[in-house]
């Protein structure tokens, strides 16, 4: 690839992603299409989206700092780049917050599936799924702080109320003492489920629904999905660099 081609391509990076790091250059020398071509994917959400520039950078901090993937590379670039668009330290540590609560996910997903069982093992008088005075209370200080119901919540709190109880404190701190607008919150929420490291659909659909009543635009929405999209570039950022060691190793040209 000539010199000349390559340096144009690092400057359109630059204009459009607002940065640049060394694990490009690998990518660049190695397949200078590929790159362009994911340059071109990768700035739709900055030459034509309309979420504020440090917005976007909390969408890619989220999914990064995610239990699924854990990205430090990224996280670091990320946070940084947040900063120079005016971030503070509250919103980055409150997009933290929200992306915690991803663990939960156990208890959405294997609570249903353990009362099932608890049922298919004949031991249905086990369960007291009525909800008493304390967990009626519990359940409508989880409506008035998260803003929304739904009905997997019923067999935790029905199961284990101080552990739901724990939950709902945990996970209210950004709801009751954070800085982000709610729709922003929600946009967290969809980024971190709609990731492929994750792909949970009864959140995504819970959290789009909250968005909307927020007053986020699908426009907005779309948005948080293409800048979510490039997660699988962390294939290269990652795969290149030992690519072209291990080239080095057996003397292979690059």
């Amino acid at each position: 690839m000539k010199d000349q081609t390559k340096q144009k391509l690092k400057k359109e990076f630059r204009e459009k992603r607002g940065y640049w790091n060394e694990f490009w250059e690998g990518l660049l020398t190695l397949d200078s299409n590929f790159f362009e071509a994911y340059l071109k994917f990768s700035s739709i959400p900055w030459t034509s989206g309309v979420l504020e520039p440090k917005v976007k950078e909390f969408i890619y901090i989220a999914i990064d700092s995610a239990t699924t993937h854990l990205y430090e590379p990224g996280l670091r670039i990320h946070i940084e780049n947040a900063f120079k668009h005016g971030a503070t330290k509250e919103e980055i540590m409150e997009v933290y917050q929200l992306t915690s609560v991803l663990g939960m996910h156990t208890c959405t997903v294997g609570v249903p599936i353990l009362i099932e069982e608890i049922k298919n093992a004949g031991n249905e008088q086990e369960l007291h799924l009525n909800l008493d005075a304390h967990q009626t209370k519990l359940k409508e200080e989880f409506q008035e702080k998260r803003g929304y119901w739904n009905e997997f919540w019923e067999g935790l709190l029905s199961l284990d109320p101080d552990f739901f109880e724990a939950y709902l404190k945990f996970s209210s701190i950004p709801w009751t003492n954070g800085v982000l607008e709610p729709k922003i919150k929600e946009f967290i929420y969809i980024a971190i489920d709609s990731a492929t490291t994750h792909l949970y659909e009864p959140g995504l659909r819970i959290h789009i629904e909250n968005a909307f009543k927020y007053g986020a635009k699908k426009e907005e929405i779309m948005e948080v999905f293409q800048l979510t999209s490039v997660l699988g570039m962390h294939t290269c950022t990652v795969g290149v660099p030992i690519l072209i060691e291990e080239m080095r190793k057996a003397n292979i040209e690059f």
